[in-house]
């Protein structure tokens, strides 16, 4: 079972680790419990915290049990930040939150067959923990000059703000989790984010002191792009999972856009593809990267993964049409939104040339352009070939939400939208 870690190596979803040799043992011994946490500190998980869950799901396909922790208790007050002091939510905020990060878990990981995943929430142990009890039973535990040499913590120390006792205290909490967690279930590896290994470790610590036992945690790496710049940020903000926050067509974009450099990377990281797969994947980029055949996978496989093979299938069958590659009318309405709803625009009216419309959307930069052009074949409307320039738009050529569009070439797209555009 311990070739889970030279799979999880090759990927490059290995950061930092306790003994490794240790762990190696541990994993060969049989099948062990394994957890890491999601904090509702939003109201979606992002894509990147696919990373963490794609650890989870590789160990659990490797035989080991997972224990998905959501922080209902720790959601209420905070990993601190570098950046500043959060803002504390409401408990029943919090607890709406976490219920949306449980549903979302649940679609990740396999919850059946002989080693299936479970939820957790360290409210549970947490919410009639007195503060005597915190102090005696688990503060004591701690040292000052650790908690305080933790980079977010020294950082936020020297910073004008400064931190708060309730956000210095998370590492205790979440150390306690750890320990709640081998004494319930027998966990004995925790998994997490690079970001979290002093918290990490501070739980292994607590157990050690407590328990007297030689406990496991290992983090994967925060991903960069090949320039070292964080990947994942969007003009709009995060990449969230949650379809109302961030559409599956924006979703399947976003991966379909990642760069060659970038791509395969990606695949190992994000995706269940065989090496052979994927190195055919790295091959195919270097001998016809016109066809973007990495990319394609990367997209379809994640889009799956996290919104189901229908919504893949929605997404890609407007991806295509969008550029002539299929009717438009084949396109459900939301979706057919979804998939314009960043590309150029200008209003119009039924019964206006269309010569004026490219103009009026930037495709051309005047009507003699615009007649030239279409004399060329060069101008559509809805995926339509226009024939004659003096072709005005029709009330039939308006797509539910009461728009048309306008597409130059093969990528060159704008949306005219009417008064009936919604």
């Amino acid at each position: 079972m311990s070739e889970i870690l030279d799979e999880l190596m090759w990927r490059g979803l290995i950061a930092q680790h306790t003994d490794i040799d240790a762990l190696r043992a541990a994993l060969d011994e049989g099948p062990v419990t394994f957890y890491c946490g999601f904090d509702p500190t939003a109201s979606s998980l992002h894509h990147g915290h696919l990373v963490a869950v794609k650890v989870m799901r590789h160990l659990q396909l490797a035989g080991h049990r997972p224990l998905a922790l959501v922080g209902g208790a720790t959601g209420l007050i905070g990993d601190p930040r570098a950046k500043g002091e959060r803002t504390l939510n409401s408990a029943d905020v919090v607890r709406e939150w976490a219920d949306a990060l449980r549903g979302q878990l649940e679609g990740l990981l396999d919850f059946e067959g002989d080693n299936p995943a479970r939820i957790v929430d360290n409210l549970d142990w947490t919410a009639d923990m007195t503060a005597i009890d915190f102090l005696r039973d688990i503060g004591k535990h701690f040292r000052m000059g650790t908690m305080l040499a933790k980079d977010v913590v020294a950082r936020r120390l020297e910073s004008e703000e400064g931190i708060s006792f309730t956000e210095f205290s998370y590492q205790i909490l979440q150390a306690n989790d750890y320990l709640e967690l081998y004494r319930r279930h027998n966990c004995t590896l925790e998994v997490g984010g690079n970001d979290q290994w002093g918290n990490l470790v501070g739980g292994m610590d607590l157990i050690r002191k407590v328990e007297g036992a030689a406990v496991h945690v290992m983090t994967n790496p925060l991903i960069t792009k090949s320039d070292g710049t964080k990947f994942g940020k969007t003009e709009g903000g995060a990449i969230w999972l949650n379809p109302e926050m961030f559409s599956p067509y924006r979703f399947y974009q976003f991966w379909l856009n990642t760069a060659d450099a970038d791509v395969v990377r990606m695949l190992k990281v994000f995706t269940f593809r065989t090496r052979e797969e994927i190195l055919e994947l790295e091959a195919a980029l270097v001998e016809r990267p016109h066809a973007r055949e990495a990319q394609r996978t990367l997209a379809e496989d994640v889009t799956t993964w996290v919104h189901g093979a229908d919504a893949t299938e929605r997404v890609t069958t407007a991806s295509r049409a969008l550029f002539g590659g299929g009717g438009l009318e084949s396109v459900d309405a939301g979706t057919l939104a979804d998939a314009v709803a960043e590309v150029p625009r200008a209003q119009g009216a039924v019964g206006a040339r269309l010569v004026e419309l490219f103009v009026a959307a930037g495709l051309e930069k005047g009507l003699g352009a615009a007649r030239r052009t279409i004399a060329s074949g060069g101008l559509y409307v809805n995926n339509v070939k226009i024939a004659d320039s003096e072709r005005t738009l029709a009330a039939e050529d308006l797509l539910p939400g009461g728009f048309a569009l306008l597409r130059k070439g093969k990528r060159n797209l704008a949306v005219i939208e009417t008064a009936g555009t919604r």
